[in-house]
């Protein structure tokens, strides 16, 4: 019974790893981890056959050993899972004070199909909370002849968002750094529009003003709806208060393997001290 799941769970994964080379290409990012799965699950099955017709020559620790990390593994990633899928079900706040739209690899300044879905939703917003001001965050990878950023504002000006709404972030290469530089944009759009308040001088009391305190900052962070708990968690570590996501879709046929390699990156960023 248990061979014969590890067996089909083996079959699925090889067959999800031949349907992301056909319909995504031989080159898509962490493809291989679906061989690794079936190999792994393969390795068990012998495993378990091995240890059968052996028991008098392996110690009781060994097969133990390797169940509990295998247990241990797979409750790491369904916990990961979890913490995805409810950042993809993210519903969207509005009349946010700015929104971070999170960059994708562009190709001869043609927006790919993940990245549109990204500019389309911005659109979206931006035409539904005209207040709201795009941080447009993507800088010039390998191979790029132009910033993600710029290319995101060619496209969303053409398609009718007002210049005046859209900052633009074009250093960044990773999503800490979105972040990072796209706070240092935010800050000095805030400082350049900031309020002067002038002493009213005809007052004779002690306070000749009085200042209300700032209304808390809220921020957006746009981007596909897999991303959106790293890219919230990112957001939050580097000091943003009040972080909000807006979830864009993403290629269905490709949403379990993304969220598999996102639970990747979650761990790798946690490791680093990135979120």
């Amino acid at each position: 019974m248990i061979d014969g799941i590890l067996i089909g769970l083996a079959v699925l994964c090889a067959a999800y790893f031949v349907v992301i080379v056909v319909y995504a290409g031989i080159g898509t990012s962490f493809a291989f981890i679906w061989l690794f799965f079936a190999a792994l699950l393969l390795f068990l099955v012998y495993g378990k056959w091995y240890y059968a017709r052996n028991l008098d020559r392996i110690p009781g620790w060994v097969p133990v050993s390797v169940v509990t990390t295998c247990v241990a593994g797979v409750a790491v990633l369904a916990m990961l899972c979890v913490l995805v899928f409810l950042g993809a079900a993210t519903s969207a706040k509005s009349n946010l004070d700015y929104v971070i739209v999170l960059g994708a690899r562009v190709k001869e300044r043609t927006v790919n199909n993940s990245l549109r879905k990204r500019l389309d939703k911005a659109m979206e917003y931006a035409e539904d909370n005209p207040d709201t001001i795009l941080v447009l965050s993507g800088g010039k990878g390998p191979g790029e002849s132009t910033s993600e950023a710029e290319v995101m504002y060619q496209y969303l000006v053409y398609n009718g968002v007002r210049p005046e709404q859209l900052l633009i972030e074009d250093r960044s290469e990773s999503t800490v750094e979105n972040i990072a530089y796209s706070k240092v944009v935010i800050e000095q759009h805030r400082k350049k529009n900031q309020k002067v308040l002038v002493p009213l001088r005809q007052k004779t009391t002690s306070v000749p003003y009085a200042v209300a305190p700032d209304r808390p900052l809220e921020i957006g962070v746009l981007t596909s709806n897999f991303h959106i708990y790293r890219a919230r968690m990112t957001a939050e570590k580097w000091g943003f208060d009040n972080v909000y996501g807006i979830s864009a879709d993403s290629d269905p046929v490709l949403f379990i393997h993304l969220c598999v390699r996102e639970c990747a990156s979650i761990v790798k960023d946690r490791l680093m001290g990135n979120m």
